[in-house]
Parts: C-alpha cells; structure tokens; sequence
C-alpha cells in the first residue's frame, strides 16, 4: 500500500511531519522515553536506556516495513502491536537478551495518543512558525496600502469604498487569530493510564515496599520524567476516554484552515481577470493548463480552498469518535480519530505553508482597483451624500432627502460630475438650506465643490487608518507575547 499524496497536491510539505514513518518513528520514541524515565527513576541501570535509545534506528520503518507493519495492524486493532514487537527485538539484539522495562505496565493506547502527541507537536511548530511568516506579510501589506482605496462588496455587489489594508486587515485578524488559538489549544499531554486506567500495573511497577502513597508519588514522578523526555505535559487525569483533548487539537487546526479558506475567498475574486486587484506569486510549473497555455491558475489559493472545504468534514470525523468513547477504552471512537487527526493536521499544516508563500508574493494592482471603484458608479457613495444631505433636502411632496438623493443617484449612475450638478440644481431649489460652514448657498460653484468633495472615495473611508493601525499593532504584540 502506497499513499503518496497524489489526490491532495501539496500534502507533501507536511508529509514528513506526519506520514507513517513519522508516527511510526514517535511510537519507538515514546517506548524509549519509557524506559529512559524508569532509569531516572532508578529502576533500570542507565545503561539500559541507552540501549532503548540505541534500538530505536534499528527498527526498519522503511515504505516495505510500514507495509508489512500495516497489515500486522489489523490483528490488534492499532500499530503499535507489531512495532512494538519489532522494537523489543532490536533491543533484545542490542542488550543480548529481553528487558523487561520495555513497555512495562503501558497499554497501546498509551503509547499511541503520546505518539500522536509527539507528532502533533512537531507539525504545531511548522504551522505556528507558517502562520506568523503569513501574519507577518499580510502586516506589511496594511501598513503599504492602508490607503489603496478599493470598492467594498457586500452579498456579491459594490457596497462603499474601501482600502485594500483594511482588507487585509481582516485577514490578518484571522490569522492571529488561528495562530493564537494553534499555540494554546493544540497540543496533547502524555497519556497513561494502563490497561484499563487504574494504573495498576504502573503502581506494581513503583512499589518498593512503601505506603501507597509513597508508590503513587514515585508512580506520578515516573510519568513527569516520561513526559520531561517527549517535552510534552502532564495531564491531570487519564484521558483514554475523554477525548476533550484531541477535541481541543481538531478545533484549532480546522479554524485555521477555516481563517486561511476566507482569506482565499478574496483572493480567488480579486484575481479573476475581469477583477485583476490581485494575483498570485507565480513559480516554474505553476498554475498551468494542460489545455489553455494563456492560462495562469491561481492554484495556492485552490488548494487552500480545497482545504478549507474538506477540513469540517475531518473535524465531523474527529467530534463523531469522541462522542462515541465509552467504558475504559473505546471500541472503534478512538481508531476513527486516528486518521481523521492526522489528515486535518497534514491539511492545516500545509494550508499554511500555501498561504505564507501567496501573501509574500502577492501583487496588488492599485491602478485596478482605482477603476473598478469608479466602474462601480455614483452608488458607492449614495450613503454619505444621504447622511450630508438629510439638513439641505427636504423634498415638499413629504420625500427624504436618502430618497431624493437615491433618485438622483438612478439618474446619473455613473456620472459623478452630472450628479453633483443635479444636487446642486436640488440645493437651489431649497429655501435657506442649511449648508456646512464656509459652503455659501447663492453660489453654486461652492455648493459644488462640497458635492465633488462628498463623492470623492477617499474621503469617506471611517475609521480605516485606525482599524489597520490597530490590526499591526495587535499582530506585532502577539509576536512580543
């Protein structure tokens, strides 16, 4: 069985984080990590577990080995079962004869959610390390084009102006966002428990002859130098069955995805031709048609999508093995989360090294989105004139001055320079309207300037430079912190 990645173009940027060699390789580790702790705690002679260190490279996990330790699987249910069996006998080449520190008093489940464990850890650095470098390059592009006016669309249409960094400044808010929620939530502590999560057998192990208490103290420090050794925490509780944990892991990693896929969404609107805000970075090979040579495929951000459609699904898979954890250890709940875990973290993971190579390498067509927002017409700036405009018109036949100025803004959709003249005509038709300070009302060339200055784009952005401000200086406390 070979499962390179073919139907999931570019897994392969996670794939040696997180394929089988990886998780095989954790499962050997957590076993020496084991025995390592029992000789810190002065059970086994020290040279014991240099001897468990040693056999770990001794074990074959290449592809024909994992195949063969892929089908043993099916016997017990898990993989550590037959690598296991294949770990004692590199030790017992290395040291002459069995140690039976190996594995002592651990069941599968143990040695599998610490392995996870440990291969989560390595693909959570990946992804945070991805996920800053994105952070970091869509920063630079708030502070560059916080004032790049833009249209702003809403349910598909032109809605007011905008600027492009506010709009990347709610991506970056995203990404933050993921990212903080990757540091805190996924991570999972070491896992013991014991064949039915007594530890019972680890409590033989500790005992010397001492007061339960005593054994259980020396029980607690074992599984603290056990986890010192992975660099992984202590939970509070065997958690073979509460499975909070993983849930906690799935749910950072499909935000993050989720934060990424709305990202894309933008990207992938904003580079279609008849839009041409944005585009990808490209690379030799990339974004080819096999049919169409004058194509250029924006393919980070397809696979991106792709990432953030298939995520909740995987997630779903995640939530449905939890729900079903039952008695001591779980009867088909705990082998679904497997692969839907690991796929999610390979899916987020190279999500994120997608999304750190398209915003370093984006361009932004400033010229673009200058004539698009003009395309989009006099309507853009249909909310400002009826709010300036609400003291000055009061039509007599009992019509707002919104409605007026929206009738007006029909007649004239494209034409700012037509629909400041009908305002202005609207204006003299008024009895002592009451104009801003310094706009003189008998002289329509004033009157004019403050229509031309009302629909200029520019002027009518909000709190814009506050809000890109804000979203900078947010980011670059989350590196501090």
């Amino acid at each position: 069985m070979t499962i390179t990645g073919l139907l999931t173009p570019g897994s392969h940027r996670a794939a040696e984080l997180l394929d089988d060699r990886a998780v095989a390789r954790a499962i050997l580790l957590t076993e020496a990590a084991w025995v390592t702790a029992q000789s810190r705690l002065g059970l086994v002679p020290e040279r014991i577990a240099e001897i468990a260190r040693d056999a770990v490279d001794h074990v074959d996990v290449a592809e024909a080995a994992l195949n063969r330790l892929a089908v043993a699987s099916e016997g017990g249910g898990n993989p550590v079962i037959p690598l296991l069996a294949d770990y004692r006998a590199a030790v017992t080449e290395i040291h002459g004869s069995p140690v039976g520190a190996v594995h002592a008093s651990l069941t599968s489940q143990d040695v599998m959610d610490t392995a996870l464990a440990l291969v989560l850890k390595a693909a959570r650095d990946s992804l945070v390390s991805d996920l800053t470098r994105t952070g970091d390059a869509l920063a630079e592009l708030v502070r560059t084009h916080a004032d790049t006016v833009m249209v702003g669309r809403t349910l598909t249409q032109h809605a007011l102006p905008m600027s492009f960094g506010l709009k990347a400044a709610s991506w970056l808010a995203g990404v933050d966002d993921a990212a903080r929620d990757v540091l805190d939530r996924a991570h999972l502590p070491v896992s013991y428990g014991g064949a039915a999560g007594t530890l019972a057998a680890g409590m033989a192990l500790c005992d010397q002859g001492g007061s339960a208490e005593q054994t259980a103290d020396r029980l607690f420090t074992l599984i603290g130098y056990w986890a010192e050794e992975l660099a992984l925490a202590v939970p509070d509780q065997v958690w073979h069955t509460d499975r909070v944990p993983v849930l906690r892991v799935a749910g950072a990693l499909a935000e993050t995805t989720a934060a990424l896929g709305r990202m894309v969404n933008d990207v992938l609107l904003l580079s279609r031709p008849e839009v041409g805000e944005v585009r990808e970075p490209t690379a030799e090979g990339r974004g080819v048609s096999s049919a169409m040579p004058q194509k250029q495929n924006p393919v980070l951000s397809v696979l991106l999508k792709r990432t953030a459609l298939a995520a909740p699904h995987l997630l779903s898979q995640v939530h449905s093995g939890a729900a079903a954890a039952v008695d001591e250890r779980p009867d088909g709940g705990w082998h679904a989360e497997w692969p839907a875990l690991r796929d999610l973290a390979v899916a987020a993971t190279a999500a994120a090294s997608h999304a750190a190579e398209l915003t370093e390498g984006l361009t932004v067509n400033s010229q673009r989105m200058a004539e698009n927002l003009r395309q989009a017409g006099t309507g853009v700036m249909a909310e400002r004139l009826g709010a300036a405009l609400t003291p000055v018109l009061a039509g007599s036949d009992g019509s707002t001055a919104k409605q007026r100025v929206q009738a007006a803004v029909r007649e004239h959709p494209l034409d700012a320079e037509a629909l400041a003249d009908h305002l202005t005509d609207l204006i003299e038709g008024e009895n002592s309207p009451s104009l801003p300070d310094g706009v003189n009302p008998r002289e329509r060339a004033s009157v004019g300037a403050w229509l031309r200055q009302l629909l200029d784009p520019r002027g009518y952005l909000g709190a814009t430079p506050h809000l890109c401000a804000r979203a900078v200086e947010n980011h670059r406390e989350r590196l501090i912190s």
